[in-house]
């Protein structure tokens, strides 16, 4: 974890006064004197702050319903941010683990927690994410061949990992990827001549959404350990 955030998460400083602190040389890891923000400590370091040891807060970690029309950030845009829907103390410090596009609704989830996070999105821990797809033609007797064999995508120089996709209606299916790529479930359709109409992510590792839309609930401790 980064000094500056270490220091956000054990005090009730904001980002830019605790780097006032750190560029002032009130700041200590294991006696030693770090000037830098950015230096990595872990939380059996000793860490100080004019001479108080800080201990962090637990770790928090949520998910939330993620309605149409909202941004994945901190903060608004083009249209407005998710957190407007989140009524917590200190929500600035979290982050979003997994982002969806501004028209994709359903399952975000958001911590403190960057290491656990890091698993989360990292394909090499085959974190499975399930998606409803709603879209223009029904699915083709090929697709899920290509999906479990992998498609080289636009601009891409490595093919997807294997991705399991399986009807749910007419004209819907749900797919199960273990990566997130730039706009990934649009254009693996896009690539075998079909359009996504609408997107809903439903599920990820263990964590199953169950809040309704622009709702938001803490996670279990079964939940948080079984991603």
């Amino acid at each position: 974890m980064r000094l500056d955030k270490f220091i956000c998460k054990s005090t009730e400083l904001s980002r830019t006064e605790a780097r006032q602190a750190i560029h002032a040389g009130k700041a200590r890891v294991n006696a030693e004197v770090i000037t830098n923000e950015a230096a990595q400590v872990h939380e059996n370091n000793c860490v100080t702050l004019t001479g108080q040891r800080l201990i962090p807060r637990p770790s928090r970690y949520f998910m939330m319903h993620k309605p149409a029309g909202t941004l994945c950030s901190n903060v608004d845009g083009v249209y407005p941010s998710l957190f407007r829907w989140l009524d917590l103390d200190r929500r600035d410090d979290l982050h979003i683990v997994g982002r969806l596009d501004a028209d994709t609704t359903g399952l975000v989830l958001l911590t403190d927690d960057g290491h656990w996070s890091f698993n989360i999105t990292r394909p090499e821990q085959q974190c499975a994410k399930v998606y409803r797809v709603g879209l223009r033609d029904p699915l083709s007797d090929q697709t899920a061949a290509r999906f479990a064999q992998g498609l080289l995508l636009q601009g891409e120089t490595t093919p997807t990992h294997p991705a399991c996709v399986v009807p749910s209606g007419p004209r819907e299916a749900l797919l199960t990827i273990t990566e997130g790529r730039f706009h990934q479930v649009k254009r693996m359709f896009a690539a075998v001549g079909n359009r996504v109409v609408n997107l809903h992510r439903e599920q990820i590792g263990g964590i199953r959404l169950n809040v309704p839309s622009g709702q938001w609930r803490a996670l279990t401790r079964t939940e948080i350990d079984g991603v």
